[in-house]
């Protein structure tokens, strides 16, 4: 799958998901941060999955209705763990992803907001 993981997310992830054989891209090896806006723009114009622990880009992506392919966001979790519960998203919701959902995941439960729920 396409990924783009955010600044915040550990390099390890990127390394960890592009072993799983993604197609991952990681803000953390630009040049700068372009800011939240330019990064969700990015990965809608790509039609890559954002993966993040920011909050602001579900607020982007469901109150501003921002374009884009699929958000998870990832809520307090260990960086050691982060790879792995991206992965078990992106095994279980890629059909909602596909349909551009916005999933937020944490240790006991994952919530999935698809678009026509907006």
């Amino acid at each position: 799958m396409k990924l783009l993981l955010d600044a915040c997310m550990w390099p390890g992830v990127a390394s960890e998901l592009r072993s799983l054989g993604h197609d991952v891209a990681y803000v953390g090896e630009w040049d700068s941060d372009p800011g939240d806006e330019a990064i969700l723009d990015v990965a809608a114009r790509e039609q890559r999955v954002l993966v993040t622990l920011d909050k602001d880009f579900g607020t982007l992506a469901i109150f501003h209705r921002r374009p884009h392919a699929g958000v998870i966001r990832i809520i307090e979790e260990s960086v050691w763990l982060q790879a792995a519960m991206c992965q078990q998203v992106l095994d279980r919701h890629r059909e909602a992803l596909a349909a551009s959902a916005v999933i937020v995941v944490e240790r006991d439960r994952t919530r999935v907001r698809l678009p026509e729920d907006e």
